[in-house]
């Protein structure tokens, strides 16, 4: 297997535990990055149609729909690699 393959590999298999935590009712998301604006999109609802958004200080963004989150915009995603701390 190709290194940079195996790389992406046990990049996502580590993602898993985090995941498997998020406390959606559905467990059903969709994800898009947008390169040239660099800003990954999360959302647990299709269509999400959020009411609501509070930006944190670490840049990301997540959305409402009433008390529900149905999605988070995460800003400047390329560089946010091996950062743990998304609080």
């Amino acid at each position: 297997m190709a290194p940079a393959i195996s790389n992406t590999l046990e990049d996502i298999n580590s993602m898993i535990p985090y995941i498997l935590k998020l406390n959606m009712p559905e467990k059903k998301f969709w994800a898009d990055y947008d390169s040239d604006a660099d800003i990954l999109y999360i959302n647990f609802k299709k269509p999400q149609q959020a009411t609501d958004s509070e930006m944190l200080k670490n840049g990301i963004l997540v959305r409402y729909r009433d008390d529900v989150v149905v999605g988070i915009t995460v800003l400047d995603a390329s560089k946010r690699k091996g950062n743990r701390d998304l609080n």
